[in-house]
């Protein structure tokens, strides 16, 4: 998402607005009063604040679309600034028939319930439909095994989606079976409540061995489809928590644990202190060359990425759970190459 530089102060815990929600002739109208402190920011980024259900792209999309209304006129730019106190309702269309097909993939199914669904994501499986990716996601396996039961709240392209982990990452996803455990959910990730620990294999050994990045995180200035470390006031506030397994030959087994989880966040903070993904073609840098003669020996063709905890509290039940995931064998193999 392109950056923004906003003039208002970035305010870390804005005032909730009570919602109210109505449904008419299949139109789900959302209300709240905004805030005053969310005077000077944008429209978009103040509705993703008040409305954590609806990301900041759909919300874009909504006001674009005239489903949006501030006060008595209906705003369509969702760069406009909010004034102050001011009742605004959202008209959010009921889902559409997802054009999406359900196919036959397997999924490793770590826990499942009525609200939710924890999977075990394969490298190589995309999250949802896209450009180049219209089938064959991630997406498509769960509205086959979960018979259509996903949340609306995602939108046609990607129901039951409420976070996403990149297409050659493997480990641990959460999807929502219904809009309540989505809701629960997203708020979760919006609060930087949910333990995230990543396992990775990188290149050098981290000095100092533990230690904690922080960094913002935008479109790179000179690469659009990268993300890049930017300046203050820029992009979006990003902390990675990360600490040395194991010293391998040339490299390191590190966990990554996520205060916050932004696009590319692991790989761009780890190669930003000189030790990049081994595998990782966009950000790797000098590693995937001290490695490459190895990594095309094993056929290693992706980031040493992988999701290997995932804990949260169930959006429903309250109860806290946790999942661990042992790294694929791929991973597994690049690893035992490393021993020293």
């Amino acid at each position: 998402m392109p950056t923004e530089a906003c003039s208002a102060p970035a305010l870390e815990n804005p005032s909730q607005p009570p919602i109210s929600v109505q449904v008419d002739a299949g139109v789900q109208v959302k209300r709240a009063a905004m805030p005053a402190e969310m005077a000077g920011w944008r429209l978009d980024r103040a509705l993703a604040a008040i409305i954590p259900t609806l990301s900041r792209e759909r919300l874009k999309a909504l006001i674009s679309a005239g489903n949006v209304t501030v006060g008595d006129r209906i705003v369509r730019d969702p760069a406009t600034k909010v004034t102050g106190v001011v009742d605004v309702a959202v008209e959010v269309p009921s889902p559409k028939p997802a054009h999406n097909e359900a196919q036959e993939i397997p999924l490793v199914v770590a826990f499942e319930d009525e609200h939710l669904i924890v999977v075990d994501k394969p490298a190589g499986l995309v999250v949802h439909p896209a450009c180049g990716n219209l089938d064959g996601t991630l997406v498509n396996a769960l509205l086959h095994h979960c018979q259509g039961s996903l949340s609306g709240i995602g939108g046609v392209e990607r129901p039951g989606i409420v976070h996403r982990i990149d297409k050659d990452t493997s480990g641990l996803m959460v999807a929502a079976k219904t809009d309540r455990a989505h809701a629960g959910l997203a708020a979760q990730f919006a609060k930087h409540s949910i333990d995230r620990r990543y396992k990775a294999i990188v290149s050098g050994r981290p000095k100092p061995a533990d230690g904690r990045i922080e960094g913002n995180l935008g479109r790179s200035p000179s690469n659009r489809k990268k993300m890049a470390i930017v300046g203050p006031g820029q992009g979006k506030h990003a902390v990675t928590h990360y600490a040395t397994l194991q010293p391998l030959d040339g490299a390191a087994l590190v966990e990554c644990r996520l205060e916050t989880g932004r696009t590319h966040q692991v790989r761009v903070h780890m190669a930003s202190i000189g030790n990049g993904l081994l595998g990782d073609q966009v950000y790797g840098g000098r590693g995937v060359r001290d490695h490459r003669i190895l990594l095309e020996e094993l056929g290693f063709r992706r980031q040493a990425l992988h999701a290997a905890l995932l804990g949260f509290t169930h959006p429903v039940t309250s109860q806290a759970l946790s999942f661990e995931s042992n790294m694929p064998a791929d991973m597994q193999e690049l690893f035992s190459h490393l021993l020293v």
